[in-house]
């Protein structure tokens, strides 16, 4: 479970896009629980996170609650790649799980950085390998893994994501029900306490 937008063993290097933030993009601050992108509405921001963290939620088609599909921390990209380069509506909900800053770019903007050379046209294909990539990974863990692996693997990406999360977000994005959630709790916590 790899971060949706960093630098990953496969050596894709994006700091090219974190100085082009750094450099045109809007500071903006979100309170817990505002929304950066609203499914169905027409997404549009590209943003590296500075300070705090986001959630991706989509809304089930027929129990109508929302399910996490992924998160961005900071030091990471948040953005519904690549739909907000061409203003399409969104297909998540992009929401701050505590005060949040952001430097904020549009689709208009990141277009025109990829349109400069042939460096940052490859750069953008290897922003859609390396998404495409990601998404096939979670598909396959979530075939491949326990709930409760997937559990770790989620604690060793962001240790302190239970103290931002209640139980049914985290079972939510691990794809099991929050008793499940809570009977590995209570086991990793239990099982750590033996040693």
């Amino acid at each position: 479970m790899e971060e949706k937008f960093n630098v990953n063993q496969h050596g894709l290097d994006l700091s090219l896009l974190r100085e082009f933030c750094e450099r045109e993009g809007e500071p903006v601050s979100y309170n817990k629980g505002q929304q950066m992108e609203q499914e169905g509405r027409r997404s549009q921001w590209f943003a590296y996170v500075t300070q705090g963290c986001f959630k991706y939620m989509t809304r089930g088609l027929s129990d109508g609650c929302d399910h996490i599909t992924w998160f961005s921390f900071e030091g990471e990209f948040v953005a519904d790649y690549p739909r907000f380069l061409y203003g399409h509506p969104s297909q998540v909900t992009i929401e701050a799980m505590m005060p949040s800053r952001v430097l904020r770019v549009s689709g208009e903007q990141l277009l025109g950085l990829f349109e400069q050379n042939m460096e940052m046209m490859r750069l953008r294909a290897l922003i859609g390998e390396h998404l495409l990539s990601q998404m096939n990974a979670r598909y396959i863990d979530l075939h491949r893994t326990t709930p409760r692996e997937r559990y770790e693997m989620l604690l060793q990406r962001c240790p302190g994501i239970v103290s931002h999360l209640h139980l049914k977000a985290i079972a939510s994005f691990l794809n099991i029900t929050p008793k499940t959630l809570s009977i590995i709790r209570r086991d990793v916590t239990f099982e750590s306490m033996d040693s």
